[in-house]
């Protein structure tokens, strides 16, 4: 998923990147679940905690949703990505184009 933007970055801190916390939150859902399979999962509000129907919709709709959500997250971030990289390959374009205009008024 998002891996490139869990590196240290000039723009934000990791605990500043929403869909960080996001990936986060995904793999500590999965992991309560997997390891409390067949227990009831507490709730810090409610008194009933979640029984079988509950982690079945939590397993069978919630945990896809964040997934399809960050793989949406993903392209998003591979089209900025590309932008980015053919904004540099532009600029350092223009730095070129003037060496090589004064090496022909050289010439």
């Amino acid at each position: 998923m998002a891996t490139l933007s869990s590196a240290a970055s000039p723009f934000c801190r990791p605990e500043e990147d929403p869909f960080l916390l996001l990936e986060s939150t995904l793999r500590s859902v999965e992991e309560i679940l997997l390891r409390r399979r067949g227990l009831p999962l507490r709730r810090t509000w409610i008194e009933q905690p979640y029984g079988e129907e509950e982690i079945t919709l939590l397993e069978e709709e919630v945990i896809p949703a964040i997934r399809q959500c960050l793989a949406r997250v993903d392209e998003l971030d591979e089209r900025l990505l590309a932008q980015q990289e053919l904004m540099q390959r532009c600029e350092l374009e223009l730095q070129r184009q003037p060496l090589s205009v004064q090496k022909l008024q050289m010439v």
